[in-house]
């Protein structure tokens, strides 16, 4: 498996003009490799783009994408990295997602496509990435 950070897939949703080659390029190659997954809480980022539950679960289907649930020791450590960083000085409240996203990837062992990389390689260096040479 292989999890799909929201940023890739908003890429491909919304024709991003700097991105999009790179996210379906990379869609493409890794799902020759990987199967690809999102988790519930990618589901409800990407929610946020559709207007209805049956319109984003059909572009689920016809992007070929699992939904998998987190395990429990996913979502303790997600709390514990989200601890960490705002006791190293974190002030961003909207972040705790990228922590359920990393915490998701290092306690099953998937890697993470995506185009920002700062939180996942700072609190799960364990975690491959697949992204691109320069983050955004």
């Amino acid at each position: 498996m292989l999890l799909v950070d929201t940023n890739v897939l908003v890429d491909v949703l919304e024709d991003d003009p700097e991105w999009a080659g790179w996210s379906i390029g990379q869609l493409r190659s890794q799902s020759k490799i990987h199967r690809l997954a999102i988790n519930p809480v990618i589901y409800a980022e990407l929610s946020l783009t559709f207007s209805t539950v049956e319109a984003l679960d059909q572009t689920i289907d016809e992007l070929g994408l699992a939904m998998i649930e987190l395990p429990r020791p996913a979502l303790f450590l997600a709390g514990k990295a989200f601890v960490r960083y705002r006791r190293q000085g974190g002030t961003k409240n909207n972040v705790l997602a990228d922590f359920f996203i990393g915490a998701h990837a290092a306690v099953s062992g998937h890697p993470v496509l995506t185009r920002d990389t700062r939180r996942y390689a700072a609190y799960f260096p364990g975690v491959t990435l697949i992204a691109p040479s320069v983050s955004t």
